[in-house]
């Protein structure tokens, strides 16, 4: 293999995907691999895949067919979630000379020699054998890296492939978790994501927790920001919410919490680990502890046996829930779930309808949260990107603020008096000229 030097990765999914993607990455140039972009033909092409929808299924087909119309002649592997659970499938699509399941993805340099071979090579052993857990954190986007803390799920809920795509739940110890982002600290990244499949369950095989962790990540120098990307509500107890919130001197007032249902039915058909009256008092505790907490909400529409009713109930709980913003998935079954097998499905047409129903609420939630920061200030952390003339950052509470491309504002901290919304629903405002305090 030392004829083909150049690699190129493209990553489908979360962001516990793009730690990982980062990380194999560096393990390649480590080996001497140069990495470029996914379309200027390399000689290897990684792509990291997801499972949660169809969608990503087709797309990693559609990437395989564009890889090899690039580079007939380049190598195509094919890691990740639709990896690990359907490697037969993929080893059978035209193009993919390499599959590595879970317990492979981080071994890629170990197998590149075999890429020799004529025929596809497939490394996909049970699940129930990924009981390590490798660490990872992304780099590239100078701004911001996204730090995975945790992998695997034990909950299975009746709609997730991710238990069978991931394994159980699984973590390094908070002293290792802690050098990891050490390492990022190291860089000139201001903002850090905390990631992974589950990370409230953070703890598995020590006497450790998830609130444990994050007291002592917020004392790692050199990390301006650390952000929480989805907690479970029933995890997301209040000493976590009042260190967050109070006493912490680098975690971001925000919070994205999964919901799937407002209805108490479904939610038990889902097999998630609470009700809709627990979810509605994490909400209140933030909401009372600090108001200005920007607060997402994950949100299934078309779950197998949702009645009109059932959707109703929904609608009405996240009226009146005081949250920021939705991210609203329509169901689509998934082989080996409990989910595909209830029987009852909603007509597609009527989980779209329910889905756009959704969609104009989250809009019209996000616009009031913005239109409550008007006259406030934020922490902005603007990012490099040059789009038009113009750059965007993130305040403290997710709130994003659009203003003219200034290269030195690039991967700095500014303190904006926000002042107004624009057409595109971006907020906009004047720089404070004093120092931010982060």
């Amino acid at each position: 293999m030392n004829q083909y030097r150049t690699v190129g990765f493209y990553t489908l999914g979360c962001k516990l995907n793009f730690s990982e993607t980062s990380t194999i990455g560096r393990q390649l140039m480590d080996a001497g691999f140069a990495k470029v972009d996914f379309d200027q033909n390399p000689d290897i092409f990684v792509i990291n895949t997801c499972s949660v929808t169809d969608n990503a299924d087709k797309k990693c087909r559609q990437l395989v067919r564009k890889a090899k119309k690039s580079n007939p002649e380049g190598f195509v592997i094919i890691i990740g979630c639709y990896a690990q659970l359907k490697p037969k499938e993929i080893s059978e699509i035209e193009g993919v000379d390499m599959v590595l399941g879970a317990n492979e993805k981080f071994n890629i340099v170990d197998h590149l020699e075999e890429l020799e071979q004529e025929q596809t090579v497939v490394y996909n052993e049970s699940i129930k054998e990924a009981r390590d857990f490798v660490p990872a954190f992304s780099m590239g986007d100078r701004t911001r890296s996204f730090l995975k803390i945790q992998d695997g799920c034990d909950y299975f809920c009746t709609f997730c492939t991710i238990p069978l795509a991931r394994g159980k739940s699984r973590n390094a110890s908070i002293e290792t978790t802690v050098m990891e982002a050490q390492k990022v600290a190291e860089t000139d990244i201001r903002e850090v994501v905390l990631t992974g499949v589950n990370i409230g369950d953070f703890g598995q095989g020590e006497d450790e927790n998830f609130f444990e962790l994050i007291k002592e990540l917020d004392k790692v120098k050199g990390i301006d920001r650390f952000r929480i990307s989805s907690i479970e509500p029933n995890l997301l107890d209040t000493d976590i919410i009042r260190f967050v919130l109070n006493e912490s001197e680098r975690f971001a007032p925000h919070f994205h919490i999964p919901l799937q249902s407002g209805s108490d039915k479904l939610l038990k058909k889902m097999r998630r680990k609470y009700l809709s009256e627990l979810y509605a008092d994490r909400v209140r505790i933030i909401k009372s502890t600090y108001p200005d907490t920007c607060i997402g909400v994950d949100v299934i529409v078309g779950f197998p046996g949702e009645t009109d009713d059932d959707f109703m109930e929904t609608l009405d709980f996240l009226k009146d829930l005081d949250v920021s913003y939705l991210h609203v998935f329509t169901y689509s079954e998934r082989a080996n779930t409990t989910a595909a097998k209830l029987g009852n499905a909603v007509p597609m047409n009527v989980r779209k309808e329910r889905s756009r129903q959704l969609q104009i609420l989250s809009t019209k939630k996000k616009r009031a949260f913005y239109e409550s920061q008007i006259g406030k200030t934020g922490i902005v952390l603007f990012e490099h990107e040059n789009n038009d003339g113009w750059m965007f950052g993130f305040t403290e509470n997710y709130i994003k603020v659009k203003a003219p491309y200034d290269e030195s504002l690039c991967n700095t901290f500014q303190k904006i008096e926000l002042n107004h919304i624009d057409p595109e629903g971006f907020m906009t405002g004047e720089l404070v000229k004093e120092p931010a305090i982060v």
